[in-house]
């Protein structure tokens, strides 16, 4: 629902304006100032579109298991080392995962707590969502 251009902000001119305003003003004007910057939306999406994507999620799935390293990792998924350290730098830099060096090792776990949690969340909202029959073909399968 958009304000009309006279409501709250002159500048926001719509191409279709709403005839029916359910919220108040009031309501209105709390909401704007409680929403998220245009910038931290932006990082946010980014989080969310790594997470679009089949292989960086069983990524984020093994590390939510266990601390791993590349060569691991890449054995677990059936990957190229190549592969997995490539998916592994994108989630550096969005701060998804983390490394630890040991020696000549490198290991890699989700970032912290947070991540943990979404991913877990993420999870339990698809598997809910899902009939049981599909879950129970699902999981049987993976296994």
């Amino acid at each position: 629902m958009t304000p009309a251009p006279s409501s709250l902000d002159s500048t926001a001119a719509t191409a279709e304006a709403c005839d029916v305003f359910h919220a108040s003003s009031d309501e209105m004007r709390a909401v704007r100032a409680a929403l998220i910057p245009p910038a931290l939306a932006g990082t946010l999406a980014e989080t969310f579109r790594a997470l679009g994507d089949p292989t960086r999620v069983r990524i984020l799935d093994a590390l939510a298991r266990a601390e791993l390293c590349v060569c691991d990792i890449a054995t677990l998924l059936s990957l190229t080392e190549s592969a997995v350290s490539h998916q592994l730098r994108l989630l550096r830099g969005l701060r998804l995962v983390r490394s630890r060096r040991a020696g000549r090792m490198v290991f890699y776990a989700l970032d912290d707590d947070h991540i943990t949690r979404l991913f877990a969340q993420g999870l339990e909202h698809v598997e809910e969502a899902m009939p049981a029959s599909r879950r129970e073909t699902l999981t049987g399968a993976a296994r």
